[in-house]
This record gives C-alpha cells, sequence and structure tokens, in this order.
C-alpha cells in the first residue's frame, strides 16, 4: 500500500500526498468520491516499477487529508489543490488519471490548466461537457436527495455494492466509505454533480483515453462514455467483468491498458 508521507498545506486543508520521484513522466493519479489513494495501489506499482514518476493524493476531507471545521467540499477548490499539488512538486506538465470524481476534476483542470496536462485518463466518470437527455437531467438532480434519506449505517454498504462487483472489491470499497460521515459525502456528491455542465462542441485539446467496467450501472457512464469516444474519436476501453471501481475489480487488467495507453502518447516534450 502506498504511504503518503508527505503534507500540503492548502486553504481549509491539510492535503497528504506521496511522490514517487525519478525522471520518468509524471502520472497524477486521483481518487474517485467516498474513496482514497489505495484504490490505485495496484496502479501505482506497476507504473512506479516501469520508469513513470508517480504521485498520489487523498482529495481534501478524504483518508488522509482534512479539511477545517466547517469548512464544504467544493469542487473547484479540489481543481486548485491539483494545481498547487503539481507545484508542490515542482511538476510543469503531468499525465492526469482521474477514477469517476477524480475523472470530473482532470477535465475540470484540463479547461483551467491545459497547458499543465501532457494526457488525460478518465476511468469510469460522467462526462463534464456532454449532452444530456431530460432523463439524465432529472436523475442528476435527485441523486443526492436521494442519497440523503439512506440510513448513514447502511450508505457505505449500499455505496459499495453498486460500485464494485467482485466480493473483495466491495468489502474493500465499503470499509473506505464507512470512513467518511454522511454529511461530507453528500456535499462530496453535489459537488461531482456540480462538474456536469454541457457544452456542445468542445472537445479535449489533450491526448484523452477513456475507460470502464464493463458493470459499471453508476449514472449514465455506460451510456454516455460510448457517446464521449465518438464525439473524441478515441477508442472506448472497456474492462470486462467488472463494475465502477475497475481498478480493484480488474487490477490487473487495469494496469495493462493504462501502461498500453501511456505507452502510445509522446510524454517525451
Amino acid at each position: 500500500m502506498v504511504k503518503l508521507n508527505r503534507r500540503m498545506r492548502r486553504a481549509g486543508a491539510e492535503i497528504a500526498f506521496a511522490d514517487g520521484g525519478g525522471d520518468g513522466p509524471v502520472v497524477v493519479f486521483t481518487h474517485g468520491a467516498g474513496m482514497d489513494h489505495s484504490m490505485f495501489d495496484a496502479q501505482v506499482e506497476v507504473l512506479a516499477a516501469s520508469g513513470y514518476r508517480v504521485i498520489t493524493w487523498d482529495l481534501r476531507g478524504h483518508g488522509e487529508s482534512v479539511s477545517g471545521e466547517g469548512v464544504r467540499f467544493v469542487g473547484v477548490d479540489a481543481v486548485e489543490d491539483m494545481a498547487a499539488l503539481m507545484a508542490e512538486c515542482g511538476v510543469g506538465r503531468a499525465v492526469l488519471v482521474g477514477h469517476s470524481l477524480g475523472g470530473n476534476i482532470g477535465q475540470a483542470f484540463v479547461r483551467a490548466h491545459g497547458e499543465r496536462v501532457a494526457g488525460l485518463v478518465v476511468l469510469d466518470s460522467a462526462w463534464n461537457a456532454g449532452p444530456l437527455t431530460w432523463g439524465e437531467r432529472v436523475a442528476l438532480r435527485v441523486a443526492a436527495p436521494s442519497l440523503a434519506v439512506v440510513p448513514g449505517r447502511v450508505l457505505p454498504g449500499v455505496m459499495a455494492r453498486a460500485s464494485a462487483v467482485t466480493p473483495d472489491a466491495i468489502a474493500r470499497a465499503e470499509a473506505v466509505f464507512a470512513r467518511m460521515p454522511k454529511r461530507v459525502f453528500l456535499d462530496v456528491w453535489r459537488a461531482t454533480v456540480s462538474f456536469v455542465e454541457p457544452e456542445p462542441g468542445y472537445r479535449c485539446p489533450v491526448p484523452l483515453a477513456l475507460l470502464r467496467g464493463a458493470r459499471d450501472r453508476t449514472g449514465n457512464i455506460a451510456t454516455a462514455m460510448p457517446r464521449w469516444a465518438r464525439a473524441e474519436g478515441v477508442a472506448e476501453q472497456v474492462i470486462p467483468g467488472a463494475g465502477h471501481i475497475v481498478t480493484w475489480d480488474a487490477p490487473e487488467e487495469t494496469s495493462r491498458v493504462l501502461l498500453r495507453t501511456l505507452a502510445h502518447w509522446d510524454l517525451a516534450c
């Protein structure tokens, strides 16, 4: 398991992170809502062994990172935390790998700081700029209120079973989700939804890779990601037998796809 051995102070938060160092291309991993950096342990190990400089972190209010008393999770803060993290590590450009909320943050970071992004890998995440059907708009509006009525003691299990399909991944996800108070999770969920702002015609200006579990039924990911891939002219990578938390349901295959993707990109410049 990756140890987050460094800390960075931010307004209203303290961010825990790890920088593997080295001279290879830089890859920054950002986890999903309610999760933490451990969801990428297998991929971090494989990439580091392949010569990449890997940076991993916990979003504010997640895992080992803390938020100040009364400070609520806001999406724009997470984007700027990532910018500060790269600056703290002395990194000019990096490949961003983001899962779910981490993928939404990565997309927003490209919009705000595109010159600092060498490539974007999105795992099981909504398409920030993609068009929405009427039904998808309604689903977005009712998502947080629906979760709010779920008792806090059962919410981690509900989320784990909705996010993973293998018994080990479900157990690990439930344990991680259980560490976050319900009120904080609802704030994080609202922030995730806030990133979805349709903008017809927008295309990602950096190399893009899209990956999802074949059994992901979270939100509209299973239907929107194929549309996104067609719009961007990229091949969607679908991992058989995996759900939303593809890195735990199918760690080896996810790592292989990630390595193959990075090998095809020119990351020397």
